[in-house]
This record gives structure tokens, C-alpha cells and sequence, in this order.
């Protein structure tokens, strides 16, 4: 992947978000039978909508061409990240407040944990995650390696 180009749709994409109401979670960039452009929006109090996706699909494939980002085809898709993403922002942790989360996280620098609760509490440094006991802990948002919503039926 290429760091500059990444940057580049980060920044093309990021005001056509904020004009839907929304934010940019990612950007990722895939090669192999071709380039495809994955871009990942999400709203703080609402999800989105497919005629947002294509809004901004459209525009952000007018700019990209503007900018000669590539020299060949690529394929643009842009979507929410959907539950199968991990959560990269804080906000998105503040959307799924009272929802069930599975959490990878450094205790220590040598120990990785994990907990399965409910969010509880969201700070600017940190989620509180209560456990099936109602116990709670606090993880600091730069010791999180991985956390996923995880569906309840």
C-alpha cells in the first residue's frame, strides 16, 4: 500500500464526508488482480445511507482522476465498515455505547488481554468495558490492538 497515495484519498475524502455529516474511519488500498480503493464512512449518531456511498463514490472518483492518483483502472468502493471491521475511531466507540465488544489490548508491555463486555463508558482516553459480572475496565484507546462489535441475537 502505498502511504502517499492513501494520504491523498484520506484527504480528498474527508471533506466529501463531513458535508454528508460524516466521518472517514479508513482508507485502504488493495493490489493484485488490479487496484481497488476501499473507503469507510461512518456517522456519529446514524449510519449511512447507499445514495450517501454513491454521492460520494462519485465525486471522490471525479477527484481522484483530477488528482492522476493511478496510471491504470481501479475500482472504487465506499461503504460503512460494517460490523466485521474493527473499530478505528473514537467515535465510533461513542456510536456503539451499550453494545457488546470484544477487545484485544496490551495489560503490560509483554501481556495481551482479552475481554468480551458491554461499553459502558467512553472518554477521550480511554472504553470502559463491563464484563458479564458487571466488573469494569478501563483500556486506554493506545493500548487497544484490536476491537470488534460483536452481534447479539
Amino acid at each position: 500500500m502505498n502511504p502517499d497515495v492513501t494520504s491523498t484519498i484520506k484527504e480528498l475524502a474527508l471533506p466529501l464526508a463531513e458535508e454528508k455529516g460524516l466521518f472517514l474511519v479508513d482508507v485502504e488500498l488493495k493490489t493484485g488482480g488490479g487496484t481497488e480503493i476501499w473507503v469507510y464512512l461512518d456517522g456519529e449518531e446514524r449510519g449511512v445511507n447507499l445514495d450517501e456511498c454513491a454521492d460520494i463514490s462519485r465525486e471522490l472518483g471525479f477527484l481522484i482522476d483530477a488528482h492522476e492518483l493511478f496510471d491504470n483502472k481501479y475500482r472504487l468502493n465506499v461503504s460503512s465498515p460494517g460490523l466485521s471491521r474493527p473499530l478505528t475511531d473514537i467515535r465510533q466507540y461513542k456510536k456503539n455505547k451499550e453494545r457488546t465488544v470484544k477487545v484485544r489490548y496490551w495489560k503490560t508491555d509483554e501481556d495481551v488481554e482479552k475481554l468480551q463486555g458491554i461499553i459502558v463508558e467512553v472518554t477521550e482516553a480511554a472504553v470502559v468495558v463491563a464484563n458479564n459480572e458487571k466488573e469494569q475496565t478501563e483500556i486506554p484507546f493506545e493500548s487497544i490492538i484490536e476491537a470488534k462489535i460483536i452481534p447479539v441475537i
